[in-house]
């Protein structure tokens, strides 16, 4: 198959579950900080951890760790928050999503790869 259509197939799951996702955890919080997007990025992140540790041949790599986990995580979207909250002057806030997007993200991942190379 096609390199580029695996990604495509990977995508077409992980932009819509990244959406759908964000929108069933946004109805349990009120509050500023987006939860939505924290949740997806830290579940793709250690998803594509468990994709590496794994050591998946190069076709489920491109199908789940370029296409699903690339359309599931949304840096675009974690800044545009972040850039939100500081303009609306909730700049702890902005900084607490900063840090939990970063830290977490990287924490997932190293994680499920540790976890996955132990399989």
């Amino acid at each position: 198959m096609m390199d580029w259509l695996l990604v495509v197939i990977g995508a077409a799951v992980g932009a819509p579950l990244r959406y759908l996702a964000d929108r069933w955890i946004s109805t349990f919080h009120d509050g500023a900080f987006p939860w939505g997007t924290l949740a997806v990025n830290v579940a793709g992140c250690g998803l594509l951890g468990a994709v590496t540790g794994l050591a998946l041949p190069g076709d489920l790599v491109l199908l789940v760790g370029v296409g699903l986990c690339g359309a599931l995580t949304t840096y675009s979207t974690f800044a545009l928050d972040t850039v939100r909250l500081a303009e609306h002057r909730a700049r702890g806030i902005a900084g607490i999503n900063v840090v939990a997007n970063t830290a977490g993200g990287l924490l997932a991942f190293v994680i499920a790869a540790s976890a996955a190379g132990m399989l």
